[in-house]
């Protein structure tokens, strides 16, 4: 008999997503932790010194306690990620709700999901993982097509704009942590005569709504309006 750690996700077990597992495997020692305490101290790891620094021995360390232990809980660091990860999303709760139209309350779901990613960076570096949804993130979904019910065009149109959406907000986000605006101080733009005459004109008057608000509500509107109507 091996005197392995008993892992949480041994057998089939581990072929399941992590959320439809049991907290922790059912042999060992009793437990210590809890897997959202184990969670909690992944979050504070990554906000503070980034994704790179959140291992299996960085969060036991961080416990009080040796990597081991943790595999009691988790199978590996990809369960690890796709906790931290949902736990994340339900920091967007309560879901906001416009005054207005439901354009307008999609806009404030996407100010919501960027400030999330404000607060931890380190989602931009996890955003590529095909690990199964989590339900916070599928509440997050749930809620979206919620909004959009009076929108008459298709179901996957509907994905599709908040899969744009989402993709939109990483986009911003990834620029301001990448130092904001686009600058071409201390180039030589003589060669560059666009650009010469494009600096020369006069400052134009800064517009009504944001860059973010602009683009956004030009491609919401643009993919679910331009779509014919589902018929019924």
């Amino acid at each position: 008999m091996s005197d392995a750690p008993t892992r949480a996700g041994d057998g089939d077990s581990a072929r399941q997503p992590i959320w439809s597992r049991p907290e922790r495997g059912s042999r060992g020692p009793a437990p210590a932790h809890s897997r959202d305490t184990i969670v909690v101290a992944a979050i504070a790891l990554a906000d503070t010194e980034g994704i790179a620094a959140v291992s299996m021995r960085a969060v036991a360390n961080a416990l009080g306690t040796g990597a081991g232990s943790l595999y009691r809980y988790l199978s590996s660091r990809d369960d690890l990620l796709d906790l931290m990860t949902d736990r994340v999303v339900g920091e967007l709760r309560p879901y906001p709700q416009a005054e207005g139209d439901w354009l307008d309350t999609m806009m404030l779901l996407a100010r919501r999901q960027l400030a999330l990613h404000r607060a931890h960076p380190w989602l931009l570096d996890v955003s590529h993982r095909t690990s199964g949804v989590g339900p916070e993130s599928l509440a997050w979904f749930d809620n979206c097509i919620r909004v959009l019910e009076p929108v008459r065009c298709a179901v996957p149109t509907k994905f599709e704009a908040i899969a744009m959406m989402t993709g939109v907000v990483s986009l911003f986000a990834r620029s301001e942590a990448a130092s904001g605006a686009l600058s071409f101080a201390g180039a030589d733009l003589a060669a560059y005569p666009h650009l010469v005459a494009a600096f020369s004109q006069p400052a134009a008057p800064p517009p009504r709504t944001d860059l973010f608000e602009r683009t956004l509500r030009s491609l919401l509107t643009g993919l679910l309006l331009a779509e014919p109507s589902e018929a019924g």
